[in-house]
């Protein structure tokens, strides 16, 4: 039961994550390999093969990269630190 409400849980967070993940991958004012990274941040949160953990896990790695990048609009770089912030809570 404990489980099932858990796993619930992550993807609701997982869902959150993927809606700030496609506004900054549609923003026309962010730069090109920054939505490119949040695209690859969304596929791998939707990566079937994966629990919720890993993926989770991979997406964070993915922005955490980016987040170093310059050239990030300062709103970009807010919505990339509240999807971090959501899906660094997942654990296996």
């Amino acid at each position: 039961m404990v489980r099932k409400k858990k796993a619930e849980e992550y993807e609701a967070k997982i869902q959150q994550a993927l809606g700030v993940l496609g506004e900054v991958s549609e923003d026309s004012t962010t730069p090109r390999n920054i939505r490119r990274a949040a695209k690859d941040a969304m596929n791998a949160l939707q990566s079937p093969e994966f629990t919720p953990a890993v993926r989770a896990s991979n997406a964070v790695s993915l922005l955490d990269e980016i987040l170093q990048d310059p050239n990030m609009p300062p709103y970009t770089r807010v919505k990339l630190w509240s999807v971090m912030s959501f899906i660094e809570a997942i654990k296996d």
